[in-house]
């Protein structure tokens, strides 16, 4: 049930016309009886910020960080289109606050598509009562389909807390980069916190998970994550609150990595040894967002002399005689210069859909981590055109 899982809330899926294919397109998640619950946003970090989420921030200061739901569209982003789109944010969540019997203040927006094109924004306040209506407690996969682009398939994912549960669904294929990773998502819980809590629970599991991915680069408009909190589990321990957050943003994450547009595979590059955590993740993801890595890990070719190149170009302290670079834990480099290992080992594992890149700096305790994935044509195919 994914982002339904916690008690509490209610969700659907439907086509309304923004997609001219007639996929699903219209998304909302809600709690079950209409009231409004402590929620939390974690937003994108681009000055070139889009209406929804300009709207979804003023709404969380405007309510003291409370709402009822998230009303969600694709294929169409909202973004650079001026006032209107802004008005057109506003109008987006009083197509579904009017049938919830809340006020738009209340709602929370995501959009998410191509940018610069006018959001049909009458289409989809036709289409609002109808999802009202539908809302389900098994509508989260419904939900999940309804907010994918590129994606090839829907992100969910469900945690179990101590005597609490956290759900999550998200979309995310490209434009993936920290902070954060072009990507949505919307989080439930039952535990009940207040909004404060539920801020920390929200802040520290995206730093450890979408803001520790990195795809292409690139940061979209209209990053979003957003949290709510049903209470209708009790009283929780936040330390067991911020773990369960956590793995469920992982997961999530994790699922965005693997569907990386064009990806065949998963890498996680891990720094350890550097003088500062700051500096392990500076160089992690310097090696995850070289583009001539990301080649040579789809050509499942172990080149450690890039990842090296790289790692002293990041801007961090860096001593080529005290590094060195395994894959899947089989050393290849040692002390700045070529290791002899098991190359058949090394292959095998690069032939996986899972790759372990680690970098060894022997300058002190800092340790850092960043999920990415390899480059291939199919990426190139997939953005060589808005549609």
């Amino acid at each position: 049930m994914s982002v339904t899982a916690p008690r509490g809330f209610v969700a659907a899926g439907a086509a309304c016309g923004v997609k001219a294919s007639g996929a699903p397109d219209l998304a909302l998640v809600a709690t079950a009886d209409g009231r409004p619950v402590p929620a939390a946003g974690v937003f994108t970090s681009n000055k070139a910020t889009a209406a929804p989420v300009l709207v979804s921030r003023s709404h969380l200061a405007a309510t003291g960080g409370f709402a009822v739901g998230v009303v969600l569209n694709s294929g169409n982003a909202n973004a650079a289109t001026g006032a209107s789109g802004q008005e057109h944010a506003e109008r987006m969540c009083a197509a579904v606050a009017g049938p919830l019997g809340t006020e738009a203040e209340q709602i929370l927006v995501c959009s998410t598509g191509l940018i610069g094109i006018p959001l049909p924004i009458e289409r989809i306040e036709s289409a609002g009562p109808a999802l009202v209506s539908a809302l389900a407690a098994d509508g989260g996969p419904d939900a999940a389909r309804a907010i994918m682009t590129t994606d090839t398939r829907q992100k969910e994912a469900v945690v179990a807390g101590d005597g609490f549960t956290v759900g999550g669904m998200a979309k995310g294929a490209a434009m993936l980069a920290p902070n954060m990773a072009t990507m949505l998502a919307v989080l439930t819980t039952d535990a009940e916190v207040d909004a404060a809590v539920l801020a920390r629970a929200l802040s520290a599991g995206v730093a450890t998970s979408f803001n520790a991915l990195s795809v292409d680069g690139c940061t979209s408009t209209n990053d979003t994550v957003l949290l709510l909190a049903s209470g209708l589990a009790g009283p929780v321990d936040e330390a067991e609150l911020q773990r369960a957050v956590a793995a469920a943003c992982d997961d999530l994450a994790g699922q965005m990595a693997a569907d990386a547009e064009g990806a065949t595979k998963v890498v996680r590059v891990e720094v350890q040894g550097a003088s500062s955590p700051d500096d392990a993740e500076r160089i992690a993801r310097r090696i995850a967002d070289s583009a001539l890595c990301k080649c040579s890990w789809y050509g499942r070719d172990p080149y450690w002399g890039r990842i090296l190149s790289e790692a002293g170009s990041a801007g961090a302290d860096f001593d080529m005689d005290l590094a060195s670079v395994s894959y899947g834990g089989i050393e290849v480099c040692r002390g700045g210069i070529a290791y002899d290992h098991d190359e058949d080992a090394v292959r095998t594992h690069m032939a996986e859909p899972q790759l372990l890149v680690t970098v060894t700096l022997g300058l002190g305790e800092g340790s850092g981590r960043i999920l990415t994935n390899d480059l291939t044509h199919a990426y190139v195919d997939e953005n060589m055109g808005t549609s």
